[in-house]
Protein backbone atom coordinates (compact mmCIF):
# COMPACT_ATOMS: atom_id res chain seq x y z
CA UNK A 1 0.00 0.00 0.00
CA UNK A 2 2.74 2.28 0.90
CA UNK A 3 4.92 2.35 -2.58
CA UNK A 4 2.30 1.47 -4.66
CA UNK A 5 0.16 2.81 -7.46
CA UNK A 6 -3.71 2.43 -7.64
CA UNK A 7 -4.91 -0.48 -9.14
CA UNK A 8 -8.33 -1.50 -10.79
CA UNK A 9 -10.62 -3.24 -8.28
CA UNK A 10 -10.97 -7.31 -8.70
CA UNK A 11 -14.13 -7.83 -10.31
CA UNK A 12 -16.86 -9.18 -8.25
CA UNK A 13 -20.08 -11.02 -9.51
CA UNK A 14 -22.35 -10.75 -6.10
CA UNK A 15 -23.93 -7.46 -5.31
CA UNK A 16 -21.43 -5.31 -2.74
CA UNK A 17 -23.68 -3.27 -0.13
CA UNK A 18 -22.74 0.49 -0.90
CA UNK A 19 -25.44 2.01 1.34
CA UNK A 20 -23.07 2.92 4.19
CA UNK A 21 -19.80 4.88 3.96
CA UNK A 22 -16.40 2.96 3.65
CA UNK A 23 -13.29 3.44 5.94
CA UNK A 24 -11.85 6.47 6.08
CA UNK A 25 -7.96 6.43 5.21
CA UNK A 26 -5.39 5.85 8.20
CA UNK A 27 -4.71 9.18 9.43
CA UNK A 28 -3.22 10.35 12.69
CA UNK A 29 -5.68 10.97 14.87
CA UNK A 30 -7.03 14.62 15.66
CA UNK A 31 -7.48 16.94 18.38
CA UNK A 32 -11.11 17.81 18.81
CA UNK A 33 -12.71 21.48 17.98
CA UNK A 34 -15.94 22.46 18.77
CA UNK A 35 -16.74 24.23 15.21
CA UNK A 36 -16.40 20.63 13.52
CA UNK A 37 -18.65 18.76 16.13
CA UNK A 38 -21.23 18.69 13.62
CA UNK A 39 -19.44 17.48 10.70
CA UNK A 40 -18.92 14.33 12.01
CA UNK A 41 -20.13 11.22 10.45
CA UNK A 42 -22.85 9.11 12.35
CA UNK A 43 -22.08 6.42 12.69
CA UNK A 44 -18.52 6.79 12.47
CA UNK A 45 -17.00 4.55 9.30
CA UNK A 46 -13.81 4.17 11.39
CA UNK A 47 -10.20 3.59 9.30
CA UNK A 48 -8.88 0.62 7.17
CA UNK A 49 -6.30 -0.53 5.00
CA UNK A 50 -8.70 -0.82 2.46
CA UNK A 51 -10.39 2.90 2.04
CA UNK A 52 -10.40 3.46 -1.35
CA UNK A 53 -13.61 4.46 -1.85
CA UNK A 54 -16.11 7.01 -3.36
CA UNK A 55 -19.47 8.27 -2.11
CA UNK A 56 -21.88 9.17 -5.25
CA UNK A 57 -25.13 11.43 -4.69
CA UNK A 58 -27.39 11.43 -7.74
CA UNK A 59 -31.44 12.81 -8.14
CA UNK A 60 -32.20 9.47 -10.55
CA UNK A 61 -30.45 6.45 -12.13
CA UNK A 62 -31.84 7.74 -15.81
CA UNK A 63 -29.92 8.45 -18.71
CA UNK A 64 -29.98 12.05 -18.28
CA UNK A 65 -26.42 13.94 -18.28
CA UNK A 66 -25.78 15.89 -15.69
CA UNK A 67 -23.22 18.06 -14.45
CA UNK A 68 -21.21 16.11 -11.79
CA UNK A 69 -19.23 17.80 -8.83
CA UNK A 70 -16.29 15.91 -7.52
CA UNK A 71 -15.60 16.89 -4.20
CA UNK A 72 -11.61 16.71 -2.60
CA UNK A 73 -11.75 16.92 0.59
CA UNK A 74 -9.48 19.15 2.90
CA UNK A 75 -6.90 18.13 5.78
CA UNK A 76 -3.98 18.87 4.02
CA UNK A 77 -2.80 16.11 3.00
CA UNK A 78 -2.66 13.98 6.28
CA UNK A 79 -5.61 13.68 7.41
CA UNK A 80 -9.28 13.81 6.37
CA UNK A 81 -12.70 11.85 5.05
CA UNK A 82 -14.79 12.41 1.81
CA UNK A 83 -17.43 11.40 4.40
CA UNK A 84 -17.92 14.63 6.71
CA UNK A 85 -21.51 15.92 7.48
CA UNK A 86 -20.89 18.82 5.93
CA UNK A 87 -20.13 17.17 2.58
CA UNK A 88 -23.18 15.79 2.60
CA UNK A 89 -24.20 15.90 -1.40
CA UNK A 90 -27.84 15.15 -0.78
CA UNK A 91 -29.52 19.15 -1.35
CA UNK A 92 -27.01 20.19 -3.95
CA UNK A 93 -27.78 17.01 -5.79
CA UNK A 94 -31.31 17.93 -5.02
CA UNK A 95 -30.92 21.27 -5.55
CA UNK A 96 -29.25 21.81 -8.67
CA UNK A 97 -30.05 18.25 -10.17
CA UNK A 98 -26.58 17.64 -10.04
CA UNK A 99 -24.56 14.20 -9.35
CA UNK A 100 -22.13 14.45 -6.14
CA UNK A 101 -19.03 12.32 -5.66
CA UNK A 102 -16.87 12.53 -2.15
CA UNK A 103 -13.47 10.56 -2.57
CA UNK A 104 -10.59 8.85 -0.09
CA UNK A 105 -7.53 8.65 -0.80
CA UNK A 106 -4.39 7.52 0.78
CA UNK A 107 -2.69 10.31 2.71
CA UNK A 108 0.37 11.39 4.83
CA UNK A 109 2.84 9.00 5.10
CA UNK A 110 1.08 6.46 3.06
CA UNK A 111 -0.14 8.45 0.09
CA UNK A 112 3.17 10.68 -0.40
CA UNK A 113 6.45 9.07 0.47
CA UNK A 114 9.39 9.45 -2.22
CA UNK A 115 11.12 6.60 -2.58
CA UNK A 116 12.35 6.73 -5.95
CA UNK A 117 15.88 6.81 -5.35
CA UNK A 118 16.04 3.63 -3.92
CA UNK A 119 15.06 1.77 -7.54
CA UNK A 120 12.82 1.84 -10.06
CA UNK A 121 9.75 -0.20 -8.38
CA UNK A 122 9.53 2.83 -6.33
CA UNK A 123 9.01 5.32 -8.94
CA UNK A 124 5.83 7.39 -8.69
CA UNK A 125 5.62 6.73 -5.23
CA UNK A 126 5.93 9.97 -3.84
CA UNK A 127 2.88 10.94 -5.63
CA UNK A 128 0.51 7.83 -4.92
CA UNK A 129 -2.29 10.06 -3.16
CA UNK A 130 -2.60 11.96 -6.11
CA UNK A 131 -2.36 9.15 -8.33
CA UNK A 132 -5.82 7.47 -6.10
CA UNK A 133 -7.64 11.15 -6.96
CA UNK A 134 -6.55 10.20 -11.13
CA UNK A 135 -7.95 7.04 -10.57
CA UNK A 136 -11.18 8.51 -9.22
CA UNK A 137 -11.81 10.66 -11.88
CA UNK A 138 -10.78 7.76 -14.26
CA UNK A 139 -13.95 5.71 -12.45
CA UNK A 140 -15.89 8.79 -13.07
CA UNK A 141 -15.00 9.15 -16.85
CA UNK A 142 -15.93 5.57 -17.35
CA UNK A 143 -19.07 5.00 -14.91
CA UNK A 144 -20.78 8.09 -14.08
CA UNK A 145 -23.30 7.81 -16.72
CA UNK A 146 -24.36 4.78 -15.10
CA UNK A 147 -25.65 7.23 -12.14
CA UNK A 148 -27.34 10.03 -14.55
CA UNK A 149 -24.03 12.30 -14.60
CA UNK A 150 -22.16 13.84 -18.09
CA UNK A 151 -18.32 12.56 -18.03
CA UNK A 152 -18.03 15.39 -20.46
CA UNK A 153 -19.02 18.11 -17.43
CA UNK A 154 -16.85 17.41 -14.60
CA UNK A 155 -15.97 19.85 -12.17
CA UNK A 156 -13.57 18.98 -8.97
CA UNK A 157 -13.76 21.26 -6.24
CA UNK A 158 -12.08 21.43 -2.60
CA UNK A 159 -11.16 23.34 0.42
CA UNK A 160 -7.83 24.20 1.75
CA UNK A 161 -5.95 20.58 1.28
CA UNK A 162 -8.72 19.98 -1.31
CA UNK A 163 -8.13 23.19 -3.20
CA UNK A 164 -3.62 22.10 -3.26
CA UNK A 165 -5.42 18.64 -4.79
CA UNK A 166 -7.33 20.51 -7.48
CA UNK A 167 -4.60 23.06 -7.97
CA UNK A 168 -1.77 20.22 -8.61
CA UNK A 169 -4.32 17.85 -10.55
CA UNK A 170 -4.59 21.08 -13.21
CA UNK A 171 -0.54 20.61 -13.55
CA UNK A 172 -0.85 16.48 -13.74
CA UNK A 173 -0.38 14.80 -17.17
CA UNK A 174 -2.15 11.66 -15.71
CA UNK A 175 -5.46 13.76 -15.20
CA UNK A 176 -5.09 15.58 -18.38
CA UNK A 177 -9.29 15.56 -19.56
CA UNK A 178 -10.88 14.42 -16.60
CA UNK A 179 -12.23 17.31 -15.40
CA UNK A 180 -13.63 20.48 -17.12
CA UNK A 181 -14.04 23.28 -14.75
CA UNK A 182 -12.28 23.84 -11.20
CA UNK A 183 -13.12 25.34 -7.60
CA UNK A 184 -10.50 26.32 -5.60
CA UNK A 185 -11.11 27.12 -1.76
CA UNK A 186 -9.04 28.81 0.28
CA UNK A 187 -6.20 26.12 -0.84
CA UNK A 188 -4.38 27.60 -3.65
CA UNK A 189 -1.68 25.20 -4.59
CA UNK A 190 1.28 27.12 -5.93
CA UNK A 191 4.03 24.76 -5.36
CA UNK A 192 4.82 21.31 -4.39
CA UNK A 193 8.00 19.29 -2.14
CA UNK A 194 11.25 19.34 -3.43
CA UNK A 195 13.10 16.06 -4.15
CA UNK A 196 15.91 16.97 -1.97
CA UNK A 197 13.57 17.90 0.96
CA UNK A 198 11.40 14.63 -0.05
CA UNK A 199 14.35 12.30 0.54
CA UNK A 200 15.54 13.75 3.74
CA UNK A 201 12.02 13.29 5.19
CA UNK A 202 12.23 9.69 3.63
CA UNK A 203 15.87 9.12 5.16
CA UNK A 204 14.29 10.13 9.28
CA UNK A 205 11.30 7.74 8.46
CA UNK A 206 13.52 4.48 7.11
CA UNK A 207 16.23 5.65 10.07
CA UNK A 208 13.33 5.63 13.04
CA UNK A 209 12.50 2.23 11.44
CA UNK A 210 15.27 0.74 11.33
CA UNK A 211 16.04 0.31 7.59
CA UNK A 212 18.00 1.39 5.06
CA UNK A 213 18.66 0.89 1.02
CA UNK A 214 19.36 -2.46 1.26
CA UNK A 215 16.43 -3.04 3.20
CA UNK A 216 13.77 -0.59 1.81
CA UNK A 217 11.85 -3.54 0.68
CA UNK A 218 10.39 -4.80 3.78
CA UNK A 219 8.01 -1.19 3.95
CA UNK A 220 5.74 -3.54 1.79
CA UNK A 221 5.36 -5.61 4.68
CA UNK A 222 5.26 -3.24 7.52
CA UNK A 223 2.48 -2.98 9.68
CA UNK A 224 1.27 0.10 9.19
CA UNK A 225 0.73 0.68 12.41
CA UNK A 226 4.52 0.35 12.70
CA UNK A 227 5.15 2.91 9.71
CA UNK A 228 2.57 5.41 10.78
CA UNK A 229 4.14 5.31 14.83
CA UNK A 230 7.37 6.06 13.03
CA UNK A 231 5.94 8.65 11.11
CA UNK A 232 4.10 10.36 14.16
CA UNK A 233 6.87 9.97 16.58
CA UNK A 234 8.90 12.57 13.71
CA UNK A 235 7.09 14.88 13.82
CA UNK A 236 6.34 15.46 17.66
CA UNK A 237 10.04 15.40 17.22
CA UNK A 238 9.32 18.99 14.88
CA UNK A 239 11.32 16.41 12.35
CA UNK A 240 9.64 17.09 8.76
CA UNK A 241 8.01 14.00 7.37
CA UNK A 242 6.97 15.16 4.14
CA UNK A 243 3.01 14.24 3.62
CA UNK A 244 2.49 15.98 0.36
CA UNK A 245 2.72 15.48 -3.52
CA UNK A 246 6.87 15.74 -4.50
CA UNK A 247 8.06 17.39 -8.36
CA UNK A 248 9.46 13.85 -8.79
CA UNK A 249 10.23 14.26 -12.89
CA UNK A 250 7.49 10.74 -13.20
CA UNK A 251 3.97 12.18 -12.43
CA UNK A 252 4.57 15.82 -11.33
CA UNK A 253 6.75 17.43 -14.02
CA UNK A 254 6.12 20.59 -12.87
CA UNK A 255 5.14 22.81 -9.68
CA UNK A 256 1.36 23.48 -10.25
CA UNK A 257 1.33 27.26 -10.49
CA UNK A 258 5.06 28.47 -10.35
CA UNK A 259 6.34 30.24 -12.18
CA UNK A 260 3.04 30.22 -14.04
CA UNK A 261 -0.32 28.30 -14.59
CA UNK A 262 0.21 25.25 -16.21
CA UNK A 263 -0.73 25.09 -19.91
CA UNK A 264 -2.67 21.95 -20.14
CA UNK A 265 -5.35 23.48 -18.27
CA UNK A 266 -5.48 26.78 -20.13
CA UNK A 267 -9.01 26.15 -20.80
CA UNK A 268 -10.29 24.94 -17.76
CA UNK A 269 -12.47 27.55 -16.02
CA UNK A 270 -10.89 28.80 -12.19
CA UNK A 271 -13.58 29.56 -9.41
CA UNK A 272 -11.24 30.61 -6.47
CA UNK A 273 -11.27 32.01 -3.41
CA UNK A 274 -10.42 32.52 0.51
CA UNK A 275 -12.36 33.41 3.59
CA UNK A 276 -11.62 36.95 5.73
CA UNK A 277 -10.25 35.41 8.63
CA UNK A 278 -8.71 31.94 7.59
CA UNK A 279 -6.37 32.43 10.88
CA UNK A 280 -8.39 32.48 13.48
CA UNK A 281 -9.08 28.93 12.90
CA UNK A 282 -5.46 28.35 11.70
CA UNK A 283 -3.58 30.27 14.76
CA UNK A 284 -6.50 30.78 17.36
CA UNK A 285 -7.80 27.09 17.56
CA UNK A 286 -3.99 26.71 18.91
CA UNK A 287 -3.32 29.63 20.74
CA UNK A 288 -6.67 30.82 22.51
CA UNK A 289 -4.46 33.28 24.15
CA UNK A 290 -4.38 35.04 20.56
CA UNK A 291 -8.36 36.06 21.37
CA UNK A 292 -7.41 38.00 23.94
CA UNK A 293 -4.75 40.57 21.97
CA UNK A 294 -5.09 43.98 23.19
CA UNK A 295 -3.54 46.93 21.18
CA UNK A 296 -0.54 47.07 23.65
CA UNK A 297 0.15 43.53 22.86
CA UNK A 298 -0.82 43.38 19.45
CA UNK A 299 2.33 44.62 17.19
CA UNK A 300 4.59 42.08 18.77
CA UNK A 301 2.11 39.49 17.89
CA UNK A 302 2.00 40.54 14.27
CA UNK A 303 5.81 40.74 14.49
CA UNK A 304 6.26 37.07 15.43
CA UNK A 305 3.33 36.12 13.47
CA UNK A 306 5.19 37.93 10.04
CA UNK A 307 8.60 37.81 10.38
CA UNK A 308 10.02 41.07 9.54
CA UNK A 309 7.16 43.23 9.47
CA UNK A 310 6.94 46.00 11.72
CA UNK A 311 3.60 45.40 13.41
CA UNK A 312 2.99 49.31 14.58
CA UNK A 313 2.83 50.11 10.72
CA UNK A 314 0.35 47.50 10.10
CA UNK A 315 -1.32 48.18 12.97
CA UNK A 316 -1.73 52.25 12.29
CA UNK A 317 -2.23 51.10 8.43
CA UNK A 318 -5.70 48.87 9.19
CA UNK A 319 -6.99 51.40 12.04
CA UNK A 320 -6.75 53.66 9.29
CA UNK A 321 -8.98 51.54 6.54
CA UNK A 322 -11.36 50.25 9.52
CA UNK A 323 -11.49 52.37 11.86
CA UNK A 324 -14.00 49.90 13.99
CA UNK A 325 -11.90 46.91 13.88
CA UNK A 326 -10.84 45.29 16.95
CA UNK A 327 -7.24 43.70 17.82
CA UNK A 328 -8.06 40.65 17.67
CA UNK A 329 -9.89 40.70 14.07
CA UNK A 330 -6.65 43.26 13.02
CA UNK A 331 -4.34 40.39 13.85
CA UNK A 332 -6.18 37.34 12.12
CA UNK A 333 -7.02 39.42 9.18
CA UNK A 334 -3.81 40.54 8.69
CA UNK A 335 -2.12 36.88 9.28
CA UNK A 336 -4.98 35.98 6.18
CA UNK A 337 -3.90 38.59 4.07
CA UNK A 338 0.05 38.12 4.07
CA UNK A 339 -0.65 33.95 4.07
CA UNK A 340 -0.73 31.05 1.88
CA UNK A 341 -4.77 31.34 1.53
CA UNK A 342 -5.66 34.91 1.51
CA UNK A 343 -2.53 36.58 -0.89
CA UNK A 344 -2.03 33.20 -2.55
CA UNK A 345 -5.24 32.75 -3.86
CA UNK A 346 -4.74 36.25 -5.52
CA UNK A 347 -1.77 35.34 -6.85
CA UNK A 348 -2.93 32.01 -8.40
CA UNK A 349 -5.78 33.65 -10.14
CA UNK A 350 -3.43 36.68 -11.12
CA UNK A 351 -1.57 33.95 -13.48
CA UNK A 352 -4.40 32.20 -14.32
CA UNK A 353 -5.98 34.88 -15.99
CA UNK A 354 -2.44 36.16 -17.53
CA UNK A 355 -2.33 32.93 -19.13
CA UNK A 356 -5.60 34.51 -21.42
CA UNK A 357 -7.03 31.12 -21.60
CA UNK A 358 -10.62 30.37 -19.94
CA UNK A 359 -12.35 32.59 -17.13
CA UNK A 360 -10.92 33.16 -13.67
CA UNK A 361 -13.79 34.04 -11.12
CA UNK A 362 -12.54 35.18 -7.94
CA UNK A 363 -14.97 35.39 -4.35
CA UNK A 364 -14.35 36.66 -0.66
CA UNK A 365 -15.87 34.93 1.90
CA UNK A 366 -16.36 37.80 4.82
CA UNK A 367 -19.74 36.37 6.60
CA UNK A 368 -18.78 36.22 10.58
CA UNK A 369 -20.36 33.52 12.17
CA UNK A 370 -22.15 33.90 15.45
CA UNK A 371 -21.25 30.58 17.10
CA UNK A 372 -18.98 31.27 20.65
CA UNK A 373 -19.58 35.13 20.69
CA UNK A 374 -18.59 35.47 17.18
CA UNK A 375 -14.79 34.91 17.96
CA UNK A 376 -14.12 33.12 14.85
CA UNK A 377 -15.59 35.41 12.55
CA UNK A 378 -15.40 34.81 9.09
CA UNK A 379 -13.25 31.78 9.82
CA UNK A 380 -11.48 28.84 7.68
CA UNK A 381 -13.67 26.08 6.35
CA UNK A 382 -16.76 28.12 7.17
CA UNK A 383 -17.93 28.50 3.54
CA UNK A 384 -18.08 24.99 2.93
CA UNK A 385 -21.80 24.46 4.99
CA UNK A 386 -23.06 27.34 2.59
CA UNK A 387 -21.37 26.00 -0.84
CA UNK A 388 -23.14 22.24 -0.08
CA UNK A 389 -26.22 24.05 1.30
CA UNK A 390 -25.79 21.86 4.37
CA UNK A 391 -25.72 24.70 7.07
CA UNK A 392 -28.10 22.51 9.02
CA UNK A 393 -25.44 20.09 9.09
CA UNK A 394 -22.70 22.76 10.01
CA UNK A 395 -24.25 24.42 13.30
CA UNK A 396 -21.35 23.89 14.99
CA UNK A 397 -19.31 26.20 12.60
CA UNK A 398 -22.28 28.67 10.99
CA UNK A 399 -25.18 28.61 13.97
CA UNK A 400 -28.34 28.01 11.56
CA UNK A 401 -31.08 30.66 10.82
CA UNK A 402 -32.59 33.08 8.09
CA UNK A 403 -29.37 34.55 7.54
CA UNK A 404 -27.21 31.16 6.84
CA UNK A 405 -30.18 30.15 4.56
CA UNK A 406 -30.11 33.18 2.51
CA UNK A 407 -26.61 32.82 2.21
CA UNK A 408 -26.58 29.11 1.62
CA UNK A 409 -29.08 29.54 -1.22
CA UNK A 410 -27.22 32.26 -2.68
CA UNK A 411 -23.48 30.32 -2.66
CA UNK A 412 -24.80 26.94 -3.20
CA UNK A 413 -26.59 28.07 -6.39
CA UNK A 414 -23.02 30.28 -7.85
CA UNK A 415 -21.08 26.79 -7.27
CA UNK A 416 -23.93 24.81 -9.22
CA UNK A 417 -24.02 27.65 -11.93
CA UNK A 418 -20.64 27.44 -12.53
CA UNK A 419 -20.79 23.25 -12.36
CA UNK A 420 -23.06 23.60 -15.32
CA UNK A 421 -21.24 26.37 -17.74
CA UNK A 422 -18.26 27.45 -15.40
CA UNK A 423 -19.88 30.64 -15.56
CA UNK A 424 -21.30 31.52 -11.57
CA UNK A 425 -23.42 34.08 -12.33
CA UNK A 426 -27.60 33.81 -11.31
CA UNK A 427 -30.25 35.56 -10.66
CA UNK A 428 -29.84 36.29 -7.06
CA UNK A 429 -26.13 37.31 -7.51
CA UNK A 430 -25.48 40.98 -8.87
CA UNK A 431 -23.15 40.73 -12.00
CA UNK A 432 -20.02 38.80 -11.06
CA UNK A 433 -17.45 39.81 -13.35
CA UNK A 434 -14.78 37.62 -14.75
CA UNK A 435 -11.29 38.57 -13.13
CA UNK A 436 -8.07 40.17 -14.09
CA UNK A 437 -5.04 41.41 -13.04
CA UNK A 438 -5.92 45.12 -13.84
CA UNK A 439 -9.13 44.76 -11.89
CA UNK A 440 -8.92 41.86 -9.61
CA UNK A 441 -13.04 42.00 -9.64
CA UNK A 442 -14.27 39.73 -6.76
CA UNK A 443 -17.63 38.90 -5.49
CA UNK A 444 -17.44 39.57 -1.52
CA UNK A 445 -20.28 37.18 -0.03
CA UNK A 446 -22.09 38.42 3.43
CA UNK A 447 -25.77 38.82 3.99
CA UNK A 448 -25.67 41.83 1.53
CA UNK A 449 -23.07 40.39 -1.13
CA UNK A 450 -21.33 42.48 -3.65
CA UNK A 451 -18.81 42.76 -6.29
CA UNK A 452 -15.15 44.90 -4.98
CA UNK A 453 -12.12 45.17 -6.78
CA UNK A 454 -9.07 44.02 -5.44
CA UNK A 455 -10.82 43.78 -1.98
CA UNK A 456 -7.91 43.42 0.38
CA UNK A 457 -5.25 45.03 -2.27
CA UNK A 458 -5.10 48.04 0.22
CA UNK A 459 -4.41 45.55 3.41
CA UNK A 460 -1.35 43.76 1.37
CA UNK A 461 0.22 47.19 0.27
CA UNK A 462 0.06 48.74 4.10
CA UNK A 463 1.89 45.17 5.00
CA UNK A 464 4.37 45.07 1.83
CA UNK A 465 5.33 48.92 3.16
CA UNK A 466 5.86 47.59 6.35
CA UNK A 467 8.05 44.69 5.91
Amino acid sequence: MLVQTPAPPAPWSEPADASAFGPSALQPARGSLSLFTSWAPDPDPGTSEDYLFLNVWTPALDDRKRPVMVWLHGGGFTTGSGSAQAYDGVRLAKRGDVVVVTVNHRLNVFGYRYLDEYGDEFAGSANAGMLDLVASLEWVRDNIAEFGGDPDNVLIFGESGGGWKVSTLMSMQAATGLFHRVVVQSGPGLTLMETETASAATAALLAELGLDADSVGELRTLPAETIAAAATKLAGEGVSIGNRPVVDGVHNLRHPFTPAAPEQSKEVPLLIGSTRTEMSMLAGAFNRELFDLTWETLPAALEQGIPGVDGQAVVDGYRQLHPDIDAVNLFFEALTDTGAFGRGSFTLADRKAEQGGAEVYQYYFSWPSPVEGGIWSATYALDIGFVFDNVAKSESMSGTGERQQALADVMSEAWLAFARSGDPNHAGLPEWPAYDIQNRATMVFDDVSKVVNDPRGRERAIIDAAM
